[in-house]
């Protein structure tokens, strides 16, 4: 029981007593959430900054460092994707553009290191879909008081909350389906217990150790910095302070001499007399280096219980227990930690962007393209269909096991070549190696294959493989349309390509783009003949391309807005391949309007700008003197939007479309002759440039929308 102690007439305290007090530095707290009294927000913290406390741990442990910063990325993997992507190509497109992967990979971020996320979310004016979804910074944020049926309907945004000032107004932004505006807060947290505004950290029984591990990382680095010192006993002589001067003094000498942070400083007294002198005994740890080095240890275990790390080795770091050697402990703790800490977040995670995705009427199979390697991920065919394999390994099975090989069909197993050599009647398979991989064919060799060619291909001639070897040219069969089923995939497009009037003969064509205007692609290549210089100018004389007959196609003299006004060349475009395999060398199937634009092209059929503007946007009439654009028949069901044009220019047949649009430049060949620059051109394709491109939207349809950025899909 402590006693009161009265100073004398000097105000000197009373001698020969001696008392002493515990002075606790603990820091850590649990995380306080507060309903301050005539705020409108709930407090994160005791001082509402629990987000910069979480933050601090992060930067200051590096333990706790690493399992984040692993277990986050092991959470994005490489990505979001769909296993029915191919099935729904236009919803693909569209969740590709709302959850952008940068988007997504800031969210998986906040997610676990702050045990909670915010996305933005952004109306268009009438509030009939989502235009666009951003990532939100988690410790900007804070919730709104529930409303009287427990339901949060807001979250205030603050740059600075724990310095708010009471005439400061956050903004107020509504959650997430709770308002008619066109902006919300999509706040995302899984439940836990007795937390009802804010989710604590899944590490959050680790925190403790996170900050012990700093603070012995802190105070190793400072008494290098200010020498080494021992632990410090002391003693004041000069009497016993009363309750309220000792609080004060012991105020004063842990704020300035306790912490890692001020191990190895001195103290300076000052005293009257020797009698009167502060007493300073070192208390000496013997074993103090074992001490430290037991708590860092420890802090380490702790701290990778509480990310619940299966195996220290997984985030670099080898201790002496395992479960076998090093290769089989990885692969066993990477799939047990994948499984049982990485999934359930992921899963949590995608079914907050379904609900997203469903104010869109987008339905899609979402999965994150695990960061597991392919060689650790165990898949059973015989009880597991292609849409779990895929979710399993992050790749399409025929990605996996299939490979096209001089047109035929090779399997990544014996197993699967056999089986079907099986089917043909030849038994046996031979190999193939592409780029270091073994690949097996049905059959012993080439001559056993019942046909030239696989299913689906054709052989059209001979060429020489990689090694020099003359194999046959295996090409995929297109199927020709009828009449009815053209008209319906190509709508005007069937109807307006031509062959060129043969007036007028091939000189060039760019397979891709380029700053080259096209009137100095023409004249560099084509000159006029000398003899019929004025003939050609007297003779043409129109005014502009426009007022010529732009409509008709009929005949293939029909002008376009690209010809020259003299007559001199015409420029048209034709459908071509921009990619011919995929990257795991797999032809890939091709959409119908492909297939018939293809085979349309492969007979000598181009177009002309106008007649793909005419398929885009709807075809050009007058009305009242005035154009009018009727709607287009031509790949609706691709459009992005049942309101936006179909822009078949830039593309083409849709997303991860394998085609691109080729300019071609034809002569008057009675009045022109090919330039002395054609020769050199067409080794260098080198043109001085001096116009922009043209036309608008040239670099897109020179290019696949598969090698597009967004890959052919609706820009926000």
């Amino acid at each position: 029981m402590k006693k009161n102690i009265k100073r004398d007439n000097l105000g000197r305290f009373a001698k020969n007593r001696s008392e002493f007090s515990f002075v606790n530095l603990a820091t850590y707290t649990s995380p306080e959430i507060i309903e301050v009294k005539n705020r409108d927000w709930v407090q994160y913290g005791a001082d509402n900054n629990y987000f910069q406390f979480l933050i601090d741990r992060y930067n200051g442990s590096p333990t706790n460092n690493a399992a984040i910063n692993g277990i986050s990325q092991s959470i994005y993997g490489k990505g979001l994707n769909a296993t029915d992507s191919s099935r729904k190509p236009n919803e693909y497109a569209q969740m590709i553009t709302l959850l952008k992967p940068e988007m997504v990979q800031k969210v998986c971020y906040d997610f676990y290191l702050m045990g909670q996320a915010a996305i933005q979310v952004i109306y268009n004016k009438n509030r009939t879909k989502i235009a666009m979804c951003e990532h939100f910074p988690i410790e900007t944020l804070r919730a709104e008081k529930a409303n009287e049926d427990g339901d949060i309907e807001g979250y205030y945004y603050w740059n600075d909350w724990p310095n708010i000032k009471p005439s400061d107004k956050p903004l107020r932004i509504p959650a997430f389906g709770t308002s008619k505006e066109n902006i919300e807060i999509y706040y995302i947290k899984p439940y836990k217990a007795g937390f009802y505004y804010y989710s604590p950290v899944a590490y959050q029984g680790g925190l403790q150790y996170s900050e012990l591990e700093e603070e012995i990382s802190n105070y190793h680095l400072n008494n290098i910095m200010n020498g080494l010192a021992p632990s410090m006993l002391i003693n004041f002589n000069n009497g016993t302070p009363n309750q309220e001067q000792r609080e004060l003094i012991e105020q004063r000498i842990a704020q300035k001499f306790s912490g890692s942070s001020n191990a190895g400083k001195f103290i300076l007294a000052f005293n009257d007399n020797k009698e009167s002198q502060a007493e300073i005994t070192p208390v000496q740890l013997s074993d103090a280096h074992n001490q430290y080095q037991f708590l860092s240890d420890e802090s380490t275990r702790k701290i990778l219980v509480s990310h619940r790390v299966v195996s220290p080795m997984l985030l670099g770091i080898k201790d002496n227990t395992g479960l076998g050697n090093n290769a089989d402990e990885i692969k066993t703790a990477s799939l047990l930690m994948d499984n049982t800490v990485i999934r359930p977040f992921q899963e949590l995670l995608i079914g907050c962007f379904d609900k997203l995705l469903a104010y869109n009427d987008i339905a899609l199979n979402l999965y994150f393209i695990t960061l597991q390697p392919l060689e650790f991920t165990e898949v059973d065919k015989s009880i597991q269909d292609k849409e779990d394999i895929e979710e399993e390994t992050g790749v399409e099975m025929e990605k996996l096991t299939l490979k096209i090989i001089d047109g035929k069909k090779a399997y990544k197993t014996k197993e699967e070549a056999e089986k079907i050599a099986e089917e043909q009647g030849c038994g046996g398979y031979h190999e193939h190696e592409v780029n270091g991989e073994v690949w097996y064919m049905p059959c012993k060799n080439h001559e056993n294959l019942k046909s030239p060619c696989w299913d689906g291909y054709v052989k059209k001639g001979t060429k020489k493989n990689k090694d020099g070897k003359i194999v046959n040219n295996c090409v995929k069969a297109s199927k020709e349309l009828s009449k009815e089923k053209v008209k319906e995939v190509l709508g005007i497009l069937g109807e307006s390509a031509i062959k060129m009037d043969k007036k007028y003969v091939f000189v060039d064509e760019l397979d891709q783009d380029s700053e080259i205007d096209n009137e100095d692609w023409a004249n560099y290549l084509i000159k006029e003949k000398k003899s019929t210089l004025n003939k050609i100018r007297n003779l043409i004389g129109l005014k502009d391309a426009t007022e010529r007959n732009v409509g008709s196609v009929k005949d293939g003299s029909a002008f376009s807005s690209l010809d020259s006004k003299n007559g001199l060349y015409k420029i048209r475009y034709k459908y071509a391949r921009g990619q011919k395999t995929n990257k795991e060398g797999v032809v890939p199937k091709s959409r119908p309007f492909c297939e018939e634009m293809m085979r349309l092209s492969n007979n000598g059929l181009v177009w002309r700008l106008e007649d793909i503007d005419n398929a885009s946007f709807g075809k050009l009439e007058i009305e009242n003197g005035k154009g009018v654009r009727k709607d287009q028949r031509v790949n609706t069901d691709f459009r992005h939007k049942p309101d936006l044009p179909y822009n078949i220019f830039t593309l083409h047949g849709g997303i991860y479309c394998y085609h691109r649009w080729v300019k071609v430049l034809y002569r008057l060949e009675s009045n022109t002759e090919v330039s002395e620059n054609l020769e050199n051109y067409k080794k260098v394709r080198s043109i001085p440039s001096y116009a922009q491109r043209n036309p608008r939207g040239s670099d897109k349809a020179a290019k696949a929308t598969i090698k597009q950025k967004g890959k052919g899909a609706y820009p926000k």
